[in-house]
């Protein structure tokens, strides 16, 4: 009786010892997914703001109080017409006090130079005040100059897109009081990171969302791209031209996606399913690694020049340890090829 316990005692633990062992050796469980078609597009982001072609700022070269004001937003301006002016009244008086200096010392040489020709004064007397009239003469020149620099004038012809002044405001040399161009056509002047712009070259394609088009993408193409970046912000200024009937304002920011290349028919597998270049494919019960060519790498899903072929499946999400030629186990009803 003892001899028969002890038997059965070790033919129990040799089969459990089986059973562990063939659930150790057990082909790992995974996921897969089919080879797919559809678009891929890389681009480079950038971010900018919507502004004329053709526009200029327009602020004082001093500071001054707003006394006048000439142009409304809207207003149609021809080149060099007076948009507005600051109180002179200052400088006005400084020019009344050069021209009467002026006028005293232009009468001063001319009666030196009246005793000069009678030899009553010396001819180096009559030289000096000659040279301190023109100098007083030179002055009042000056001073006249300043005074235009109280008229604000539009260096350009176009229309009044904004007005930032009221009469009686006190606005300083970095104000700017008009921005004046024209409403068409416009562009988008947006930032590229530096890491980006060798890839980006004049004619490429944009696409551009707004805020105040929801849900709507707009056109753009790169127009032109500064030469000299920022070394501090490390980007560089991208044109983006758009076109006449682009619905975008003067002064709204967008999001750009500059194509640098797109396939609408590329074929597609999950991101996570590559190793290293190389993706397997489920074949019945086993998996085959096989390398592939990539394409453009999104964040889920990537496109493959070569190397498999649309409806076959690959593993989602590859163990560490999965080689080419394991066996693999598959979610209960999931199809493999």
């Amino acid at each position: 009786m003892g001899l028969l316990s002890r038997t059965a005692i070790v033919i129990s633990l040799a089969g459990a010892a089986a059973g562990g062992w063939w659930w150790i050796s057990r082909p790992p469980l995974v996921e897969t997914e089919a080879v797919s078609r559809g678009p891929a597009v890389e681009a480079v982001y950038a971010t900018g703001t919507v502004e004329p072609v053709v526009w200029a700022r327009i602020g004082p070269v001093v500071k001054g109080r707003l006394v006048w004001l000439g142009a409304q937003e809207g207003d149609r301006v021809e080149r060099g017409e007076v948009l507005a002016r600051l109180d002179d009244t200052v400088a006005r008086a400084q020019v009344q006090e050069a021209e009467a200096r002026a006028a005293f010392l232009r009468e001063e040489a001319g009666r030196l130079r009246a005793l000069a020709s009678r030899e009553i004064v010396a001819r180096a007397a009559l030289d000096r005040a000659e040279s301190e009239a023109r100098a007083a003469e030179a002055i009042v020149e000056a001073a006249r100059r300043r005074l235009d620099d109280y008229v604000l004038r539009s260096p350009i012809a176009g229309v009044v897109l904004r007005r930032d002044g009221e009469i009686g405001e006190v606005v300083d040399t970095t104000t700017t009081v008009f921005w004046v161009g024209e409403a068409r056509p416009l562009r988008v002047t947006a930032e590229v990171d530096e890491e980006d712009i060798p890839r980006v070259t004049p004619g490429l394609k944009a696409l551009l969302k707004a805020d105040a088009f929801p849900g709507r993408t707009l056109d753009g193409t790169v127009a032109d791209i500064t030469p000299k970046g920022d070394p501090r912000l490390k980007v560089y200024r991208v044109r983006i031209a758009l076109p006449d009937d682009t619905p975008l304002m003067v002064g709204m920011t967008v999001e750009a996606n500059i194509i640098l290349q797109a396939d609408p028919q590329a074929l597609l597998v999950p991101t996570s399913a590559l190793r290293d270049g190389t993706l397997f494919v489920v074949d019945g019960a086993t998996v085959r690694r096989v390398p592939v060519e990539l394409g453009v790498r999104g964040p889920l899903r990537t496109a493959v020049k070569s190397g498999v072929e649309e409806g076959q499946r690959v593993v989602r999400d590859p163990p560490a340890k999965l080689a080419d030629g394991a066996r693999i186990r598959l979610p209960s009803g999931a199809a493999a090829r």
